[in-house]
């Protein structure tokens, strides 16, 4: 039987918009984070350091090897000035990634 310590696997963190980046006009924010282990994780959509209201998540899957992916996605209208951040949070570590527009 394998231990947890062996199956402990950091999150991949992808943070990209589902359209082009330009400022004020509307768009998904999408914040997809693979190839974890243990399953136990929290992700936030942050605008400003604030979390964005209305962000969906999908169910928590895993893949063969156990290691899990889960989404989570808001639609958000982009303003020159401001950021945009997935926050995780596996295993008491927590790392923000910034969303970088495509202006």
């Amino acid at each position: 039987m394998l231990s947890l310590l062996l199956l402990l696997a950091s999150p991949k963190v992808q943070i990209y918009s589902r359209n082009p980046g330009k400022f004020g006009t509307d768009n998904v924010l999408i914040c997809h984070v693979s190839g974890f282990h243990p399953p136990e994780i929290k992700i936030d959509l942050l605008r400003n350091q604030q979390e964005i209201a209305g962000a969906k998540q999908t169910d928590l899957a895993f893949e063969e090897n156990w290691h899990y992916h889960l989404t989570k996605h808001v639609s958000f209208t982009p303003n020159s000035g401001e950021t945009y951040v997935c926050r995780v949070t596996h295993v008491g570590k927590t790392t923000d990634y910034v969303w970088e527009p495509d202006m």
